[in-house]
């Protein structure tokens, strides 16, 4: 499998959100992070079980690209990033950016409470 296909691959899986479509692109040993797993997931059959848990809290999340697609052979590690604070804000658990909600969060946790320079 060239690099495009595999990396088309792995994009497909997560967009189709078909557990099987993983098997096409991943080693059955694959090592897989991202910001919701404390530590690193081994194994095809537990990657699915998180992309499914995924899929169900995130139903509209995407893929892009961000780097050059490195490799020509199966997957065997990934780490993913994402922004863990939207994820909190679309399942309701914080304050949307920008709100008065955010603004009173940022103070409770000391920003912007500094004395003005000169007084």
């Amino acid at each position: 499998m060239d690099v495009d296909a595999l990396i088309d691959g792995w994009e497909s899986a997560w967009s189709g959100k078909e557990r099987s479509a993983f098997a096409e692109v991943c080693s059955p040993e694959i090592h897989y992070e991202d910001p919701l797993t404390a530590e690193p997931i081994e194994g095809r059959d537990a990657l699915t079980a998180h992309a499914a848990r995924l899929w169900s809290a995130f139903p509209d999340a995407r893929l892009e690209k961000i780097g050059n697609r490195l490799t020509d052979e199966r997957l065997f590690r990934v780490r993913a990033f994402y922004d863990l604070y939207d994820a909190a804000t679309q399942l309701g658990i914080l304050p949307g950016r920008g709100t008065m909600g955010e603004k009173a969060l940022l103070m409770l946790r000391g920003f912007g409470l500094r004395a003005s320079r000169g007084q």
